[in-house]
């Protein structure tokens, strides 16, 4: 018998399920918000992608439902990133400068 065998395989009293953290901060940028639109990797269909708002997960969900509604289309938050179906950058660009935010086109 080896010493393989001797291991715990199964215990209520501890295990691998780490207590909850904290939410996730957003990261922290330079301030400046890029407005960019992307392809590549999405089966050709373009997606207009806002990056480095740095709110809370809740006010960047918020931000992405009036996109979305300004734009009349669909979209989502993955890692801190709005993504917003088409090519919209004219739009999202103008409201977000008329909020406050400090905006530039990235990419191409």
């Amino acid at each position: 018998m080896s010493r393989d065998d001797d291991r715990t395989v199964y215990s209520s009293a501890k295990g691998r399920i780490s207590p909850k953290l904290e939410s996730p901060r957003a990261p922290r940028g330079d301030g400046i918000v890029r407005v960019r639109r992307e392809s590549q990797g999405r089966g050709g269909k373009t997606v207009t992608t806002i990056a480095g708002v740095g709110a809370s997960e809740d006010k960047l969900k918020d931000l992405a439902g009036e996109l979305k509604r300004l734009c009349g289309t669909g979209g989502t938050v993955k890692d801190w990133v709005i993504e917003i179906q088409g090519d919209h950058r004219e739009k999202i660009v103008a409201t977000l400068q008329q909020r406050g935010y400090q905006v530039k086109l990235a990419g191409g």
